[in-house]
Formats: C-alpha cells, sequence, structure tokens
C-alpha cells in the first residue's frame, strides 16, 4: 500500500472529467495536488472544493515551453499523472488534419512532453512515480477511431518502454487502460457504449491501481477481455466482428 500523506502529486488534464475526478481521490487520501490544464476557472473551481492542500498551474501540453515551465512552478513532486486528452470520433475516409493530429499531439506527445519535464529529476534521485491514461481503444484497431486509438497506443507503449527501463529502479511507471467515461468528449458518440462508467468509478479504479506496485490496469474488467484477447484473434475474425456492428 503506498502512503499518500503528506506526498505531491502533479495531475494534468485535471480541470474535469476523470482527471477531476482522480484529484479528489488523491486529496480525499491526504495527497497535496497540483492541479493543471488549459482552463484556469475549471481548475480553481476545483481546487476551491478539494478537502485537502491543492494548488494551480494553467499548462498547455501541446507547448512544451509551457509544459517545461509548469514543471519547474510546481517544484519537487513525488507523483505525476497524465490525464489530458481530446477525441473526435472519425472513420478513415471522413479524415479531419487538424483533429487527427491534435489527438496526437495532445494525447500522446503531450504524454511524452510531461514526461520528458520530470523524468529527469526522478531518474537522478531514484524515486517518482509515474501515472499515464491509455485506453482499451489502444490495444487494437477499430473503426471510427483513427486518431484517437493510435494516440492511446502511443502512450500505452511508451508506459511499457519506461516501465521495461525502470522497473528495477525506484521510479514505478504504471498505465491505466479505461473504456467508456462519461464525459463531454463521449457524448460525441452516436454509438452503444457497453460498461459505461462514471468518471469517479474510473477514478476509483485508477487509484487502486495507484496503490499497488503492479504495472498496469485495464477496466471495466469483463469488457476489457474483449480488447486484450483480440490480440490474439486473426485479422478477418476481429474486423469481421466489428464490420458486422458498424
Amino acid at each position: 500500500m503506498r502512503e499518500w500523506r503528506g506526498k505531491r502529486y502533479w495531475l494534468i488534464g485535471a480541470s474535469e472529467g476523470l482527471g477531476a475526478a482522480l484529484a479528489e481521490t488523491l486529496s480525499r487520501a491526504g495527497a497535496e495536488v497540483i492541479l493543471s490544464a488549459r482552463s484556469e476557472d475549471k481548475l480553481q473551481t476545483l481546487a476551491d472544493r478539494l478537502p485537502g492542500k491543492s494548488r494551480v498551474i494553467v499548462c498547455d501540453v501541446s507547448d512544451r515551453t509551457s509544459v517545461e515551465a509548469a514543471a519547474a512552478e510546481a517544484g519537487h513532486i513525488d507523483g505525476l499523472g497524465f490525464l489530458a486528452g481530446v477525441y473526435w470520433p472519425q472513420k478513415a475516409q471522413e479524415w479531419n488534419p487538424e483533429q487527427v493530429e491534435a489527438m496526437c499531439d495532445v494525447n500522446f506527445t503531450g504524454a511524452a512532453r510531461a514526461v520528458g519535464a520530470v523524468i529527469g529529476d526522478m531518474v537522478a534521485r531514484d524515486a517518482g512515480h509515474i501515472v499515464l491514461t491509455g485506453s482499451l481503444s489502444g490495444f487494437r484497431g477499430l473503426p471510427g477511431a483513427t486518431g484517437y486509438g493510435a494516440s492511446k497506443a502511443g502512450v500505452m507503449w511508451l508506459a511499457e518502454g519506461m516501465h521495461a527501463d525502470l522497473r528495477k529502479t525506484g521510479v514505478t511507471v504504471q498505465v491505466a487502460n479505461p473504456g467508456f467515461i462519461k464525459t463531454r468528449l463521449t457524448e460525441k458518440n452516436d454509438f452503444d457504449m457497453p460498461f459505461l462508467m462514471e468518471p469517479e468509478d474510473a477514478a476509483r479504479q485508477m487509484f487502486e491501481l495507484m496503490c499497488t506496485d503492479g504495472f498496469k490496469k485495464s477496466f471495466p474488467t469483463v469488457f476489457s477481455w474483449m480488447f486484450r484477447g483480440g490480440q490474439f484473434l486473426p485479422d478477418w475474425l476481429w474486423y469481421g466482428l466489428f464490420a458486422r456492428n458498424r
């Protein structure tokens, strides 16, 4: 069990949804939370209702200068949680360059920028905790998820590579792979979303992972079996299954 009291966690993408819910969970557990996103008003509203100590630092993950400045302002941290993300459902036939690039830049490259701003110090002191947010959609190609699935697959691989390098050091790397979460992003979907979770439920699952020494957690568990097991299915069966459902 990880000790939370007296720890400082920097949460990027904390203004709403899963990020805000995780901030509340960590605050109740006794951690000081540093809240970052682009919207200062939303962050301050969240900070005002948290039970524990918090701080607001505006940060744009699409700008490395902004991320590095925010990291410097945050100072010493015990952990980083990256939860920032953007999403637009679209098929390859309906490719929107700006939206696809934004999903890749915010979801994946943004995570790399955030990690790059803190990992040097963590490695130097051989202590730290990095938690990234993947997705069940990152396990294998899905229709209508051209940019989003690719960006999340990148995040998951980023976590796997860091874990391979750091697993025998004092720096812990973890990745949480949630399914559908009820947020303004999933409101864009016009299809059924099985096992749709409230942000608070997803945050509880993510916090449970963070309390352990495990590397990853994919949830909801039953729903995740389809995606994790799908990696072993032949192409004709995997894509055939989804072709019948679209």
